[in-house]
């Protein structure tokens, strides 16, 4: 078995009123749940959006530095993340398939070593 990262960044959504936001809920958690049936899930969540919530820890320089939000200026900030473990490359595909489906954003995925 093999372990995916399936994953987003928050600029991916879009603008969308929020009665569509409310419309990706059923389905987007219908997803985890079969995950959790199929026994492939390892963990799925979103983060938090406000990045005044966030705080960075960095020791390249020798000397561990905890300072508030996030640890590069960028334009994309990751916005959810899924962990499976299935067989194959087909099976983490067709996972990532219904995920992008049951969100209704893009979604991407990459190994887990």
């Amino acid at each position: 078995m093999t372990q995916y990262a399936i994953y987003f960044h928050q600029q991916w959504v879009g603008d969308h009123p929020a009665e569509w936001f409310r419309s990706r809920v059923e389905p987007s958690t219908a997803v985890v749940r079969d995950m959790e049936a199929a026994g492939v899930l390892v963990f799925a969540g979103g983060l938090e959006e406000d990045l005044a919530d966030a705080f960075s820890a960095d020791a390249t320089s020798g000397t561990l530095s905890i300072t508030d939000g996030p640890y590069t200026e960028t334009v994309e900030q990751l916005g959810g993340i899924t962990i499976i473990d299935v067989p194959d490359l087909e099976t983490a595909k067709m996972w990532a398939g219904r995920v992008a489906e049951g969100c209704g954003w893009p979604q991407e995925v990459r190994v887990i070593r």
